[in-house]
């Protein structure tokens, strides 16, 4: 066991998020929450405390002793992560959920009618939750996700390197899949890894660099 991450309190966000149409229909996106799920296996396996903030996807095999929260909407997301993040200390945020980027300017109340020959929907940017992590807890240690799917090598990790500046994030996963092939690199602001070509092996190596990151604290 690595002794660095034994009771250490991780939050995990992971999974899709919605947001409105109408009364029934949404935005949504085809992350399955799958790498945050491995994720937290792996920091329990490894003695942690672990808080999963999990998307509209299956948890039915996850350990009863991982605290789970759910959402399924962009403004439940955001408002649980700050929510803990203000009243609960934490050693380390992982942010994998795949957050919708845009929303509706206005939501359409009730059902809009199945028959019109066409809609216009107007979207705006959502804010960016990742930007809010350090400014709650400037202490913990922040690790965030930039998925460009068919990105290669160095185009993949030169979008992934803004998130230092922007966010002041301390560790990055650029990961991409193509034509079925996963793809994914663990950067600090110095160094990157190795290609990771599978979430099971993603996430044992980035609990793994993050156990090391607390083992020289």
């Amino acid at each position: 066991m690595l002794m660095s991450l034994k009771n250490k309190r991780i939050l995990i966000t992971a999974g899709p998020t919605w947001v409105k149409i109408d009364d029934v229909r949404v935005i949504s996106n085809i992350a399955t929450g799958e790498t945050g799920i491995l994720l937290a296996r792996e920091a329990k396996s490894q003695g942690a405390h672990v808080s999963l903030l999990l998307g509209p996807v299956n948890d039915c095999c996850l350990d009863k002793s991982i605290r789970i929260l759910h959402f399924k909407f962009f403004d439940e997301l955001r408002n649980s992560l700050v929510k803990e993040l203000s009243t609960k200390r934490y050693d380390i945020v992982i942010h994998s959920a795949a957050v919708s980027d845009y929303r509706l300017k206005r939501v359409r109340k009730n059902k809009i009618n199945s028959g019109l020959r066409q809609l216009t929907l107007k979207l705006v940017p959502t804010p960016k939750i990742v930007n809010l992590i350090k400014k709650i807890d400037n202490s913990l240690l922040a690790v965030a996700f930039k998925f460009e799917p068919h990105a290669k090598g160095n185009r993949l990790i030169s979008r992934a390197k803004t998130l230092f500046a922007s966010a002041n994030i301390d560790l990055v996963v650029a990961n991409s899949i193509s034509n079925r092939y996963y793809r994914a690199y663990i950067l600090n602001k110095d160094k990157v890894t190795e290609p990771i070509m599978s979430k099971e092996k993603l996430a044992k190596e980035l609990i793994k660099k993050i156990g090391e990151h607390f083992g020289r604290s």
